[in-house]
């Protein structure tokens, strides 16, 4: 079995602080999940329970899925880093999601660009990404970074999804 290093859980860019959770951010986090199509009514309590979570996985797996702050402005944004999610530790998915207000400024490229620096740094060779066919956007980031389309599958609860990967060597 092949051990990786622990993921960085600091990251900074020109624009931007990729952080891990803090309880605080439950409130911003509720409202960003709440922008989702059909997204279900969060409690701030059942989110700061979400964190918690989060948090426990990341000192168990060494990989995380960070807050995000612009810079100059202090405020949060969304999230990105490195999940399990469909794939595996080893091969882990890289994941964002960011304010609808925020979207088009290249923010997600930038977050993603620097979580994918931190996930070759750990010894990885290859990373994923799942995203639902219609979410041209994300598609499109995951692309500008490399990532090439692997197959598409049809999925009970999600419908389409594109699997992409990308390899870190």
């Amino acid at each position: 079995m092949t051990t990786y290093a622990t993921m960085p859980y600091h990251l900074e860019t020109e624009r931007l602080i990729l952080r891990p959770w803090q309880e605080s951010d439950a409130e911003e986090l509720r409202d960003l999940v709440g922008e989702r199509p059909n997204a279900k009514t969060l409690t701030v309590q059942s989110v700061r329970d979400d964190i918690e979570e989060m948090l426990d996985a990341t000192r168990t797996t060494g990989i995380a899925l960070l807050a995000i702050e612009r810079r100059v402005e202090g405020d949060f944004i969304g999230y990105c880093g490195l999940i399990v999610g469909r794939s595996t530790l080893e091969e882990p998915e890289i994941a964002y999601e960011l304010f609808q207000r925020v979207h088009g400024n290249g923010y997600a490229t930038e977050a993603a660009r620097a979580v994918l620096e931190a996930a070759a740094v750990t010894g990885r060779e290859r990373l994923w990404s799942t995203i639902g066919t219609w979410n041209g956007p994300s598609l499109r980031v995951v692309e500008k970074l490399g990532f090439h389309r692997d197959r598409v599958v049809t999925e009970e609860k999600a419908g389409e999804v594109a699997w992409y990967t990308r390899s870190l060597g």
